[in-house]
């Protein structure tokens, strides 16, 4: 595609949020666009978590004052100054979807607060510029959460050329420091055995070369490419050739910093074009889905990598039921991994990585965040004490700030991002919550999609059209792919060829009014356990109602633990009893059938765990 084509497909997407911005020009265009911000207002399901986490949290208990301070005063522990940086990223999400001007003062208070630490080279750094770049206390690490911060204010929040001065000067100052001796390598630099987390610069610096269009920032980007990601490996060519997850990067096989290179890869192949990058990126997004996932959208244990304490690679997908898994499921990675899917996604159109977002955003992150939004669960398990705070950070004024905390209102903030988003040829609806949706034809005609339903409470789902006048247009529809049979409709006219795991394109001569109407397949599915590691492991099932996964609940159910045989067809389906919850916060509940008699599940998200009592999502069969 010719320059002019380019420049043409990236005008008629103005409001793209993050990946292609003013100056830079992709090589490589997007399938889907975000849309632009203030065009999603959500209500329910998830607006009611995204509001409560910006109140409570963003609003609310997040210690600001206190994390800047380590960029003045120093930090008793290795990188800890990632946590304004987070901060910000989260507060620009948050005010993209809810224009609370409260918070939007608030978050550009933070942002000049944290810019007023500069030192004298430029760098925004907890490490005094003489012992710059610091080896083994996270400095480009946390250097790398200051321009994600405040790329993403200037991208979603501001365009102020204050705060572009200070990312190019924080930009310069690792450039002057890192890199081709006599500078220090990249590959050297960082807490780990491999110090694999300094790479994830990537992101950041590709970022700046959208925005500005600077060919050094791309150049950086290639040099830590060419650097292989980490010490003792190169990371790219292992998962170009295809090695298990769990072998990449080894004995360090982290995956959240894994990841978070991932998300620069794919911005440096948008910018270059090489297949690849981006047989790469397919690689890692299959990789990933089909060995590492676990039913409630989450990745990492501690079963091959116990070190790490639950948050490396591990098989999970397989070892997900292994009765000695003690920590699971790092909040950071899996916020992390739905970033990765919606970059993948707007790359490639895949539908799969709608399946692994909704898969994660329903289960695993509503089900790490405390009842009150003030904070989210370290790891995760799906049988046991759920939730942990114990992990990397540290605790302000009786408040535990870790990593985790700070990265689960990410991922709910990201939600809006992908909701409904932007394609070539109209809307494409990736998540059905109610909620209105402003979109555009080809001929840049506006769209708002109304979606009336209660899902995933329910399985009906209401469209309601409103094209600013009449002409055909295309509106893509994701099924997913536990939706075995789907129902659509359109006036009244069911259409044919509605595939599960799929898109399904509507094309037609859309007129105000036009309705569409969706029918979910939501029957509770067993899902059996695989064998791994300990041969015990594969002696559980556990229970899938739409995308919802089930659990027992120790608050509801002292015999939540004991081993059951639950009644199933031949095909696996349960003939589920809704009843009305027995807790105010539980979202879902169940009478499910055994061989012993009814027990009650619920919904795994709604497990609250945080005073003590225990979850049973992989059940014992008796």
């Amino acid at each position: 595609m010719n320059r002019i084509k380019i420049l043409s497909f990236i005008t008629f997407f103005l409001f793209s949020a993050s990946a292609v911005a003013q100056e830079g020009v992709a090589v490589v265009n997007d399938v889907f666009k975000p849309l632009p911000g203030g065009n999603v207002k959500m209500e329910g399901y998830f607006d009611d978590d995204i509001i409560r986490v910006q109140e409570n949290w963003a609003k609310g208990v997040m210690p600001y004052d206190d994390v800047i301070e380590f960029f003045r005063s120093g930090r008793s522990k290795f990188a800890l100054g990632e946590m304004p940086g987070k901060s910000i990223r989260t507060n620009s999400l948050l005010w993209r979807y809810t224009r609370d001007p409260q918070l939007k003062a608030l978050t550009k208070g933070v942002v000049y607060s944290l810019m007023a630490t500069a030192r004298d080279n430029g760098s925004i750094s907890c490490t005094p510029v003489a012992d710059q770049p610091g080896e083994h206390d996270g400095d480009i690490w946390e250097r790398k959460y200051v321009l994600l911060g405040l790329s993403q204010y200037y991208l979603d929040v501001e365009k102020d050329p204050l705060v572009l001065e200070a990312m190019e000067k924080e930009a310069h100052s690792v450039m002057d420091q890192v890199g081709p001796a006599p500078k220090k390598s990249i590959t050297e630099l960082g807490w780990s055995s491999t110090n694999i987390e300094s790479s994830s610069i990537l992101e950041p610096f590709m970022r700046l070369y959208f925005i500005t269009g600077k060919k050094e920032y791309l150049d950086f980007a290639t040099y830590i490419i060419e650097s292989g990601g980490c010490k003792g490996s190169n990371i790219f060519d292992q998962v170009y050739d295809g090695v298990p997850m769990h072998e990449v990067g080894a004995p360090y096989p982290k995956a959240y910093e894994m990841t978070s290179i991932w998300e620069g890869l794919v911005e440096y192949y948008r910018a270059t074009g090489d297949p690849r990058w981006l047989r790469c990126i397919k690689n890692f997004f299959e990789e990933v889905k089909d060995n590492e996932i676990s039913i409630i959208g989450n990745g990492g244990s501690d079963i091959y990598w116990p070190k790490l304490m639950g948050e490396g690679w591990s098989n999970t997908a397989v070892e997900q039921s292994n009765p000695d898994v003690k920590r699971m499921m790092e909040t950071c990675v899996g916020v992390t991994w739905i970033k990765f899917c919606s970059q993948y996604l707007r790359l490639t159109g895949d539908p799969a990585a709608v399946d692994c977002i909704e898969k994660y955003v329903y289960n695993g992150l509503l089900g790490a965040m405390r009842p009150d939004g003030k904070g989210f669960s370290y790891v995760n398990l799906l049988n046991g004490p759920k939730v942990t705070n114990s992990g990397w950070g540290l605790v302000i004024d009786g408040l535990p700030v870790t990593c985790c905390n700070l990265s689960g209102p990410t991922g709910l903030a990201y939600i809006p991002y992908v909701a409904v988003m932007q394609g070539g040829e109209g809307p494409v609806v990736n998540l059905y919550n109610r909620g209105v949706y402003k979109s555009r034809t080809p001929d840049g005609r506006y769209v708002s999609l109304g979606i009336d339903t209660e899902f995933p409470k329910e399985g009906d789902v209401k469209i309601a059209v409103f094209p600013s006048g009449e002409g055909k247009f295309c509106i893509k529809l994701h099924i997913p792919s536990w939706s075995k049979t789907t129902s659509v409709k359109v006036n009244g006219t069911e259409l044919k060829d509605v595939r599960c795991g799929s898109y399904l394109d509507i094309v037609r001569d859309w007129k105000a009014g036009d309705e569409i109407r969706i029918g979910f397949d939501m029957k509770a599915r067993i899902i059996q356990a695989r064998e791994g590691r300990n041969p015990a492991g594969k002696d559980f099932q556990a229970l899938q109602w739409g995308p919802l996964v089930l659990a027992r609940d120790e608050n509801i159910d002292p015999a939540y633990s004991e081993p059951v045989k639950i009644v199933a067809s031949e095909e696996g389906v349960v003939d589920v009893t809704r009843v009305n919850p027995t807790l105010p916060r539980t979202r879902i509940q169940f009478m499910v059938p055994t061989t012993g008699g009814q027990i009650p599940m619920v919904d795994y998200s709604s497990v609250d765990c945080w005073e003590g009592k225990h979850v049973q999502t992989w059940l014992p069969v008796k």
